[in-house]
């Protein structure tokens, strides 16, 4: 079987970017954090990710190339600390969401270890665009 590139089909003009988004989220597919999509309607949707144990300054939210990242670091650990079992993970993280157009990202709220991030799907506005047709120089005939 044949892989048909999105890009070189020639009823989608210029989707080529849509299929390195893609790719770039099927990158991000990792594990950690855990996170939660809901769909809050009419157009909004609202991601939640469980951070126990990160503070709002160890968090960094940021859109990038039509993409929603969050990113998480904590700062050191105390070194006289000794631990008999250590299951919560405190390790950096980085979330990638893509966006697709038309979708803005309105607010972010830290809640019981939770980060709910909220967006909204703006309604894309009909327009219709006459092309006006001009004659080429070379191409009258008389």
């Amino acid at each position: 079987m044949t892989k048909i590139s999105l890009g070189a089909h020639p009823y989608l003009l210029g989707f080529d970017q849509l299929e390195r988004l893609v790719e770039r989220a099927a990158k991000g597919a990792e594990g950690y954090p855990p996170y939660n999509i809901e769909h809050l309607a009419p157009d909004g949707f609202r991601i939640t990710l469980a951070v126990a144990g990160f503070s709002e300054d160890d968090l960094a939210i940021t859109t990038e190339d039509r993409q929603l990242v969050i990113r998480g670091r904590q700062p050191a650990a105390d070194e006289s600390r000794v631990f008999l079992h250590r299951g919560i993970a405190a390790r950096a993280f980085q979330r990638s969401f893509v966006l697709a157009d038309g979708v803005e990202v309105l607010s972010a709220a830290m809640e019981n270890g939770l980060l709910h991030i909220d967006l909204r799907r703006l309604q894309p506005q009909q327009v219709v665009k006459t092309i006006p047709i001009s004659r080429k120089q070379g191409d009258h005939h008389e």
